[in-house]
């Protein structure tokens, strides 16, 4: 479990210090294009340099959203889909007529089943609902 979450850190570890890259490179190139824009005010009198720098903005925001999500809520992050993931398999196993407990559900055999279990299956009195 500890390697699990170690690798699930270093990962998370690994987007943010992607992002700050990201973010750092597009600080330097918009102050390459500041100086550059500065220096041919003499033969265009035009402020152009933030222009090419507009798309690049929305691309840094779009991935600051999928780092660290959109402020005030989690829905973006890996852990809001963890636990929708969990809450979805939680609402699949209690609807289930033949539910198993989690610790149960690791090497099930047909066998490990009650004869009723068994002989309901066999019968075939199933919804549709009942798979998934």
């Amino acid at each position: 479990m500890e390697d699990r979450q170690y690798k699930l850190a270093k990962r998370r570890v690994e987007k943010k210090k992607g992002f700050y890259v990201h973010l750092g490179v597009y600080i330097a190139v918009g102050v390459f294009f500041f100086i550059i824009n500065l220096v041919t005010m003499d033969q265009e009198p035009q402020v152009w340099f933030f222009y090419p720098m507009i798309p690049w903005l929305i691309a840094i925001m779009i991935h600051y959203f999928t780092v660290f999500g959109l402020p005030g809520t989690d829905i973006l992050t890996e852990d809001w889909e963890e636990r929708e993931i969990e809450k979805e398999i939680n609402k699949i196993q209690q609807s289930s007529p033949f539910a198993l407990p989690p610790e149960q559900t690791e090497n099930f055999k047909l066998d490990d089943l009650p004869k009723a279990q068994k002989e309901e299956i066999k019968r075939g009195n199933w919804q549709n609902e009942d798979f998934v």
